[in-house]
């Protein structure tokens, strides 16, 4: 499905209902929308992980715009904030009121933007694997993908992270992503996944180019902003947002709203490397009250 936001069609798809019989009543389930990573990306990385949410919420899939199945729009217009604002006006174009947001990586600085520049929209957010700012621990990051993939991948890293930050053409990132993408998890992802995936290499690329967002975003100083609760959740063995980008938003939000997770011998993907504590660690915080 398709819907008009800001003057691009995004597309969407949803799992479940939000008004469920129960009795003489129709019971409300709350709404969880689900933000992808990427960017380049588009939803079906979440799924069929999530659809066992399904019975305890309505799930709402999304593809930013110029990602996945949505229209591009024009290109200065891929940026957090922006993706941020599609996200607000998406909820109010379909009637969605106190959503709870998750984001994993780049989704969950999509929801970071969404929820500092409209901090009375959200009833709760999730994060995984994600950063507040680009430009963090960028050594830590060198230092593990060396770890776990030697000397190659580890200078493909340093050149990313700390020497050009970013990818200054498509050889550089078809490298990345043959050499250094399947280090971000522990398990092995399914073969299929990415095949079925639709992949945009454009915005990846405008999105991490030298000078690009992805090196030079902090929203560190908005954090304050946010004031619904808040799950993180994190790999220790994460190379490309290491924990202690997680650590550093869990402690510049008021503490009282935080719940922060860490998982060992997980890495950039904590669903796919610890399956059951994390979605039960997820149902959990949607069915609190």
């Amino acid at each position: 499905m398709h819907v008009l936001v800001n003057g691009v069609r995004l597309f969407f798809d949803v799992e479940s209902t939000r008004l469920v019989p129960d009795g003489p009543t129709m019971r409300e389930r709350p709404t969880l929308l689900l933000l992808h990573g990427g960017p380049g990306a588009d939803h079906s990385i979440y799924r069929p992980a999530y659809s066992t949410l399904a019975d305890i919420a309505q799930v709402i899939y999304l593809d930013h715009r110029g990602n996945g199945r949505s229209e591009d729009g024009p290109s200065e217009r891929w940026n957090l904030a922006q993706w941020g604002d599609d996200v607000r006006v998406f909820c109010d174009t379909l009637g969605i009121a106190n959503p709870i947001v998750l984001g994993a990586s780049f989704g969950g600085m999509v929801a970071l933007a969404y929820a500092t520049r409209h901090p009375h929209h959200p009833s709760k957010l999730v994060l995984i694997s994600t950063a507040a700012s680009g430009g963090s621990h960028r050594e830590r990051r060198v230092e593990l993908f060396e770890r776990f993939g030697g000397p190659v991948v580890g200078a493909l890293a340093r050149r990313r992270f700390l020497e050009l930050q970013g990818h200054p053409d498509e050889a550089s990132l078809d490298a990345w992503r043959r050499l250094a993408m399947p280090l971000y998890t522990r398990i092995p992802r399914d073969p299929n996944a990415a095949r079925r995936a639709v992949s945009r290499s454009e915005v990846l690329h405008w999105f991490t180019r030298p000078g690009g967002e992805a090196h030079t975003f902090d929203m560190f100083g908005d954090l304050h902003r946010i004031h619904c609760p808040t799950l993180i959740l994190g790999g220790e063995d994460d190379p490309i947002h290491p924990i202690e980008s997680q650590a550093d938003i869990a402690a510049a939000l008021p503490a009282h709203l935080v719940r922060f997770e860490r998982f060992e011998n997980c890495r950039h993907a904590v669903v796919p490397d610890a399956p059951e504590r994390a979605m039960a660690t997820i149902r959990d915080f949607i069915a609190q009250r």
